[in-house]
C-alpha cells in the first residue's frame, strides 16, 4: 500500500435498504445522513450488519459525547445531561448530519482503506502472520484451502476476488468473528520455545457473545435504541476513544489487554491484525494475526450479549451463546423479561431500554429486540453457520412496574417447556409400544430419537402462536389472568393436535402394544392407548396448575 486509496469517507460501501426495499451503497456521512429514510442495514449476513451497526455507533457514542444535538461544544459531565442530550437527538428523528460529517473529515486521514502508515483497521505487521485468500474473508463462504464449501452460490472470479467496498464491509466481519484457525507468528513461537507464555488464539469478540439488540422502524430508530449513553451504574465514560483515534496503531500479537473504558474503544476493538491484499482495484487475500482480547468474566461493559453464571455457587458471569437448536423466546426469557435463571445479569442494552421507558422517552408502543451469532465448529476452529431470529413485544413489559406480566410471560414459556416434556414421552411411549428401542447408544430409529423429533416439531408448531400472543399483549388493557389462561388453552390444544397425529399414524404393532421391564425388572404394557391416555391426562392436569 504505497498511496492512499478508498477513503471510506467519500466511497459508497455501506450496504443498507430504503423503504421501497431497494439496496444501496453509501458512504460513512451519508448513512448518518440519511438514516431515518433507511429501513435497516442490508450486508450479506446479520452478522456482518451487526458488525457495521457497532462501527456507526462508535462514531455516535464519540461525535455526542462532545457536541449537543445542534451541534455545539458541549462535553457531558453528568448521567441527566446524557438522557437530555438522547432526548433531543430522538425528538429531531433524524441526526444532525453536519456536526457528524465534520467529526468524521476531521478524522480523514484515518479512514483510507488503503495507506501508507494507517490502513483502516489494518496494520502492516500482520504480514508476519497466517495468510489467506479472498473467499476466507468473505463470510459467506469463510473458506480456507483445505476446507472447500461444496455448495455456494459464490463462483469463479467473484469467489476469488472482491471489490473495495466488499472488503472493507468483510474486514469489519472478520475482526469480530474470526475463528481460531490462524496460527502464531514465527516470533511468536520462538518465544514458545524460549518458555515465554504465548496466549492461545479465541475467537474474535463478537464470536465469544450471545449478541442482543433493539431495532426500530428506521435505521436512525436502531441506532438511537441502542446509543447508550449511561450504563446501569448511572455513569457516563470520562472519555469516548475509538480506535482511530489513537497515536499508535496497535500493533502486539495476542496482546491481553485491561476492559476497554468506553464503548466507542469496545466496539472498535481490533480483536485481529489484519492487512488486505490485493492486486490492482481488487482485494484477493488477507494476512492475519491475533490481535487484543480481555477477560470475559464480568466484562459489563459489554452491553449487547446475555449472560450467564459460570457456576452456580458464584457470582461470577460470562456471555452465553446462543443456541442455535432453539427459538430465541425459549432461549432467552430472562434476558429480556428478567425471569429464567435466577438473578442472571440483564444485557446492558435492555436495562437502557427500561430507563427510558421509565424517563418516558420511548414513543413507539412496540420493541424488536434481535439476536445474532455466528455458529463454529470443534474449539472454534472454523465457522459452520450464522444465526438470526427476532421477538417483537409491547415496550411496557420491561417497565419495573408490570412485574406480574413479565412473570406470567416467563411462566408461559415454561409452561411451552412442560407441555414439550409430555410430548415428548407420548412420542417415546408409541414408538417403544411399536417395537422400538429406548437404548441411547442407537444411531437409528431409537425411541428418543424419534421423540426428539416429534417435541422439535411441536415447537415448531407453537413458534407462531406464541409470537402473536406475546406480541398481542398489552398491560394496559388486558388482564394478566385471562392472558395467561388463553396461551395454556392454545398450547394445550397444539399439544393434543399433534398427539392425535401421532396416533393416527401409528402401526398395528403399537395398537397392540407389548410388555417391556422396567428398570427394577418389573414387566409393563406399553401401547398407544395407555400412552395417549397418560398424555391426555397430563396436559389437563398441567393446564389447570
Amino acid at each position: 500500500m504505497n498511496d492512499k486509496e478508498f477513503n471510506l469517507l467519500d466511497e459508497p460501501w455501506i450496504r443498507v435498504i430504503d423503504r421501497e426495499c431497494r439496496i444501496h451503497e453509501v458512504s460513512l456521512p451519508e448513512v448518518f445522513e440519511r438514516a431515518h429514510t433507511y429501513k435497516d442495514l442490508c450486508g450479506e449476513l446479520p452478522t456482518q450488519d451487526f458488525a457495521m451497526l457497532r462501527l456507526l455507533l462508535a462514531v455516535l457514542h464519540t461525535v455526542f459525547s462532545r457536541y449537543d444535538a445542534d451541534g455545539r461544544e458541549c462535553p457531558l459531565d453528568a448521567p441527566d445531561e446524557a438522557f437530555g442530550r438522547w432526548s433531543e437527538l430522538w425528538r429531531k428523528k433524524k441526526f444532525p448530519a453536519e456536526i457528524i460529517t465534520e467529526y468524521l473529515e476531521s478524522q480523514r486521514e484515518n479512514f483510507y482503506l488503503f495507506h501508507p502508515e494507517r490502513p483502516f483497521y489494518q496494520c502492516e505487521h500482520a504480514k508476519a502472520g497466517t495468510g489467506y485468500k479472498a473467499p476466507k474473508l468473505n463470510g459467506n463462504l469463510s473458506e480456507s484451502s483445505n476446507k472447500i464449501r461444496l455448495f455456494t452460490d459464490i463462483c469463479g472470479k467473484a469467489k476469488e476476488e472482491m471489490t473495495f467496498s466488499q472488503a472493507a464491509r468483510w474486514l469489519l466481519y472478520v475482526n469480530a468473528y474470526d475463528d481460531t484457525s490462524a496460527k502464531p507468528s514465527r516470533e511468536a513461537k520462538e518465544a514458545k520455545r524460549r518458555g515465554e507464555e504465548v496466549p492461545s488464539l479465541s475467537t474474535g469478540w463478537l464470536g465469544k457473545l450471545g449478541i442482543i439488540f433493539s431495532a426500530g422502524t428506521n435505521l436512525f430508530e436502531t441506532l438511537m435504541f441502542n446509543l447508550i449513553m449511561v450504563n446501569e451504574n448511572g455513569e457516563i465514560p470520562e472519555k469516548e476513544t475509538p480506535v482511530w483515534e489513537r497515536e499508535e496503531i496497535p500493533v502486539a500479537e495476542r496482546e491481553k489487554i485491561k476492559w476497554p473504558e468506553s464503548l466507542s474503544e469496545l466496539y472498535t476493538l481490533q480483536s485481529r491484525r489484519l492487512y488486505l491484499k490485493r492486486d490492482g482495484q481488487k482485494v484477493t487475500g488477507y494476512f492475519l494475526l491475533g490481535g487484543d482480547f480481555f477477560d470475559k468474566e464480568n466484562a459489563f461493559i459489554e452491553p449487547m450479549t446475555v449472560w450467564k453464571k459460570q457456576d452456580k455457587k458464584s457470582n461470577i458471569c460470562v456471555p452465553r451463546r446462543h443456541d442455535f437448536s432453539k427459538q430465541f423466546w425459549r432461549e432467552c426469557p430472562g434476558a429480556i423479561l428478567g425471569g429464567g435463571e435466577a438473578k442472571v445479569r440483564q444485557p446492558g442494552v435492555v436495562a437502557w431500554l427500561q430507563e427510558l421507558e421509565k424517563e418516558d422517552l420511548i414513543e413507539s408502543s412496540y420493541m424488536n429486540v434481535r439476536i445474532v451469532s455466528v455458529q463454529y465448529g470443534d474449539k472454534d476452529y472454523f465457522v459452520t453457520n450464522v444465526f438470526s431470529d427476532s421477538l417483537q413485544m409491547h415496550v411496557s413489559l420491561i417497565s419495573e412496574m408490570n412485574g406480574a406480566w413479565r412473570t406470567m410471560a416467563v411462566n408461559s414459556i415454561e409452561f411451552c417447556d412442560t407441555v414439550s416434556k409430555k410430548v415428548w414421552q407420548l412420542a417415546r411411549d408409541i414408538n417403544l409400544a411399536s417395537g422400538g428401542s429406548d437404548s441411547t447408544k442407537e444411531s437409528k430409529g431409537t425411541a428418543v430419537s424419534f421423540a426428539e423429533k416429534v417435541k422439535a416439531d411441536f415447537y415448531n408448531r407453537v413458534d407462531g402462536p406464541f409470537r402473536r400472543w406475546l406480541c398481542a399483549l398489552d398491560p394496559a388493557v388486558d388482564n394478566v389472568e385471562d392472558k395467561r389462561r388463553q396461551w395454556r388453552r392454545e398450547c394445550v390444544d397444539i399439544a393434543r393436535a399433534l398427539g392425535n397425529e401421532l396416533i393416527s399414524q401409528t402401526d398395528t404393532a403399537a395398537i397392540f402394544g407389548r410388555s417391556k421391564a422396567d428398570a427394577e425388572d418389573k414387566y409393563k404394557t406399553l401401547s398407544a392407548a395407555s400412552a395417549m391416555n397418560w398424555f391426555l391426562g397430563g396436559l389437563k392436569k398441567a393446564e389447570k396448575l
